[in-house]
């Protein structure tokens, strides 16, 4: 049996890039670029969002030296409530410390929990120290970079708000 004819103009439909058909996308397709999400998309923070946002960073390590560390998620919480709905800036600000706030004192509650046994106060102490010292200075940063209108994220965080 013989095999049928070659069709003419085998290489009519077949573009001058290069012989693989996916290595090279003609010009005149292109993909568009697409729109990017996340916090590029934010309008500037403007003087009362940053001043909002750094109070919300700096209400937990005060909070924390005049409530010897058990009131510092209430500030955050205040800012949060009272601007979550007129400034994404603060809104993602005030968010980040509360939830920073909650996750430093859950650290706390363990350390103490911990330094209660004599075996385990070698860690616990510790975790009490550090996370103390953590949550001011890292409190202290994020104000410094609210003021800058810089958005901050808290290395340990359990998301409750956002």
């Amino acid at each position: 049996m013989d095999a049928p004819p070659p069709f003419p103009n085998a290489d009519a439909g077949r573009s001058s890039y290069s012989s693989n058909p996916y290595s090279q996308v003609p010009p005149s397709y292109s993909q568009i670029p697409s729109p990017q999400y996340g916090r590029g998309n934010q309008r500037k923070a403007n003087g009362d969002d940053r001043l909002w946002a750094m109070l919300a960073h700096l209400s937990a390590p005060i909070a924390a030296v005049v409530s010897a560390g058990w009131l510092t998620f209430l500030g955050p919480l205040i800012v949060w409530l009272v601007k979550k709905d007129s400034s994404p800036f603060v809104r993602n600000a005030s968010a980040g410390a509360f939830n920073f706030s909650i996750t430093m004192a859950l650290v706390s509650i363990i350390g103490w929990i911990l330094s209660f046994t004599v075996v385990l106060a070698i860690i616990g102490i510790p975790m009490i120290i550090l996370g103390s010292l953590g949550a001011i200075v890292l409190g202290i940063v994020g104000a410094l970079k609210a003021w800058n209108g810089e958005p901050y994220t808290y290395p340990w965080q359990l998301r409750i708000l956002s």
